[in-house]
């Protein structure tokens, strides 16, 4: 996962143009630590081009790591890409090319510079590439600005807007701290141009045909579940991130998702070679902690070298304000999440790795978070798993990303590979419904992800154990320890004052904090990304156990137990008491503690 960087139609002279472009793309080394790369193209009005550009790339290498280094260039010298991610088919993509193409480096991405000269600043271009992607292209020939972003966001990127009329682009929000007063995301799935007839606007070029715009409401999918091709599809999307030039791993919860990862990638490098390395799996937790205990078995059966992190609530707590500066929210829910995994990253890195798949996506693709047990019927489902899609790229992707490239490790996401959401996502929401409960026959219930489950449910030749293929659902926050949540909980009620939450509203009048450790994250956040700008990259709304707005009203105690914890659903083995109150309250009873269903 490399850091990408440009400053477009600057009003810079040449020289404090690159001063400046080096000084903003540095913020982005720990994306890219193995190598820095900057190009800046002058002025030349006489050839339709008014203004100078810059552009940047911080590198981590992985594929190539002794040629593939950035900004890339095309043999005529006209065309500059700085990309960040991988393109997996770019060797099926060189078959496709018109004229031939010899690549100057192993480097997955140089594919866009041939790609682009065919098809130009187009929809035809990006829909080609299967993978994670954000890239920024520069065409010295027409003076033309395309940048785009992959399907989901998996990887990162902001664009904002100088008071010069110049354009920024990068990886990082913090890039744009201080230099730009507007900025925002980059929305997943479009491209950007300066030229045609929509120049200057966001155009979307990845149109489902089961939500074409990204947008709840659509008919419902009719595809009845076949597990065969289910599995099949599902192997081939992990199979397919396993391209790496450098030492590579997993990451192991012992929940299903990273679970069913590891067995694929564990299957596929046995299959090559009885000498092969064996894969490296890695978990992190509390000690005693649900994950801990579940990835052990798991990591035995699948016979990984595997690496098991504990970490103290201390040493957790003490890590919040580096975790919020690296992954740019102030999202209670991905703060909680984010924090062990950052502490992991670093442990991962400190091993020589600088890959690992995850397990990310799969419980928006298939509803697999526990408050999907009230959903009312298909539609509300289906309309649910397509929001929450449409918004990982503010939640889980940005925590998987950023918290793993704070310490230049790239995380790998099988779940949303296009081809598999492709199958997945068609897949009748009837299918994937949770059916449980004293009213349902033994035979007819299923289980949170129950299509996946039993996708690979082959007795036959077992993939996990089934005490690990049919383990209940946990939120990766409550997975690491129980503890983990209670004590950030007490550390806000210690450190914010009923005083000054009493005055949420008028101090953040913006996605005002409902709960003292929503404030106190607010406060944190504030100091590193200050701004108008800052705080509306962060999406805000009532939340049940990682829900949209909509499933508020599934069930009507969802609205007092407005948490991110999945155990707030009131379904998990260790729910809170029903009684339990989310929010903070002042100046009368308390709320409910959170004690577990006995």
């Amino acid at each position: 996962m490399c850091g990408i960087f440009a400053i477009f139609s600057s009003s810079l002279p040449e020289s404090d143009l690159r001063r400046e472009l080096i000084t903003c793309s540095s913020r982005l080394r720990h994306r890219g630590p193995d190598w820095s790369g900057y190009k800046v193209v002058e002025a030349d009005p006489a050839n339709g081009r008014p203004l100078p550009h810059g552009i940047a790339h911080e590198r981590l290498a992985i594929m190539d790591p002794e040629s593939g280094s950035q900004p890339l260039v095309s043999p005529d010298g006209h065309i500059i890409v700085a990309a960040n991610g991988e393109i997996y088919n770019y060797k099926e993509l060189y078959q496709t090319l018109k004229k031939e193409y010899k690549p100057k480096t192993g480097s997955d991405c140089e594919v866009i510079l041939p790609l682009y000269d065919e098809h130009g600043p187009t929809e035809a271009l990006v829909n080609q590439f299967r993978g994670m992607f954000s890239f920024i292209l520069y065409d010295r020939n027409t003076d033309t600005i395309f940048i785009a972003r992959d399907h989901m966001g998996i990887t990162p990127l902001y664009i904002g807007w100088g008071n010069d009329g110049s354009v920024f682009v990068g990886s990082e929000m913090k890039t744009l701290i201080g230099e730009c007063t507007k900025f925002q995301w980059f929305p997943p799935g479009h491209f950007y141009t300066n030229k045609g007839p929509n120049a200057g606007e966001f155009q979307r070029w990845y149109k489902p045909n089961w939500a074409p715009e990204m947008l709840p409401g659509c008919p419902l999918p009719k595809e009845h579940y076949q597990a065969d091709i289910l599995r099949h599809a599902f192997e081939r999307a992990v199979t397919r991130r396993m391209m790496s030039d450098v030492p590579w791993g997993v990451l192991l919860s012992g929940g299903l998702d990273s679970s069913l990862v590891a067995a694929i990638c564990a299957r596929n490098i046995s299959r090559r070679s009885t000498s092969f390395p064996k894969l490296h799996s890695f978990t992190i937790g509390l000690e005693n902690s649900p994950d801990l205990i579940a990835a052990k078995k798991v990591a035995d059966k699948l016979g990984t070298i595997h690496h098991a992190y504990t970490y103290t609530l201390q040493e957790g707590s003490d890590a919040i304000r580096d975790v919020i500066r690296s992954i740019e929210t102030y999202d209670v829910t991905t703060i909680r999440a984010s924090t062990p995994m950052y502490l992991m990253a670093r442990k991962i890195k400190a091993m020589g790795i600088k890959m690992v798949i995850s397990g990310e996506g799969a419980d928006e693709v298939f509803g697999g978070y526990l408050y999907f047990h009230k959903a009312p019927n298909a539609q509300e489902f289906f309309d649910e798993t397509v929001d929450k899609l449409s918004r990982l790229h503010m939640y889980d992707c940005l925590r998987c990303n950023k918290a793993m490239s704070a310490w230049g490790v790239e995380p790998r996401v099988p779940f949303l590979d296009a081809d598999f959401l492709q199958v997945a996502m068609n897949l009748d929401p009837n299918e994937k419904m949770i059916r449980t409960g004293p009213g349902v026959p033994k035979e007819e219930k299923r289980i949170e992800k129950w299509a996946m489950r039993k996708a690979f449910d082959t007795p036959e030749d077992p993939y996990l154990p089934e005490e690990i293929l049919w383990r209940q659902k946990e939120q990766f926050s409550d997975g690491v320890g129980y503890g983990w949540v209670d004590h950030l909980r007490d550390i806000a009620e210690n450190e914010i004052s009923d005083q000054m939450f009493a005055a949420a509203a008028n101090r953040f009048p913006h996605n005002t904090p409902t709960t003292k450790e929503g404030y106190r994250y607010r406060m944190i956040f504030e100091e590193f990304f200050p701004g108008e700008a800052a705080e509306k990259t962060v999406p805000g709304g009532k939340s049940i156990a990682c829900s949209t707005e909509r499933a508020m009203a599934w069930d009507e105690s969802f609205s007092k137990r407005a948490d991110p914890s999945g155990r707030a659903a009131g379904v998990h083995d260790s729910a809170y008491h029903e009684h339990f109150e989310a929010d903070t309250k002042l100046g009368g009873e308390e709320p409910a503690a959170k004690k577990q269903k006995n």
